[in-house]
């Protein structure tokens, strides 16, 4: 990379993107891209993980609830995301 296309800006969160949109850059105004929309996610048809198989079980079990144990990882987290709102646990 040439010195030219490293920023002088000793504050990233103040940094602007290029004037060219074609320059690929990390970062900007689009807020929390750490989370995303579980239909978005390219593995999300994917069976789920054994950690979201794990925990989802200990949730559906303390909230009473049956779910089927074929779920996709986009699936499995959805409802991961409903009990956990729905229950004293924060994690």
């Amino acid at each position: 990379m040439s010195e030219s296309n490293i920023s002088s800006n000793p504050d990233p969160t103040t940094d602007t993107a290029p004037d060219d949109p074609q320059q690929e850059v990390l970062g900007g105004p689009q807020g929390d891209t750490t989370r995303k929309d579980p239909e978005e996610w390219v593995t999300g048809d994917e069976p789920m993980t054994g950690a979201q198989r794990s925990y989802l079980d200990t949730l559906a079990r303390e909230a009473g609830e049956q779910l089927p144990a074929d779920l996709t990882k986009a699936e499995a987290s959805e409802h991961i995301d409903r009990l956990q709102s729905a229950s004293d646990r924060t994690s």
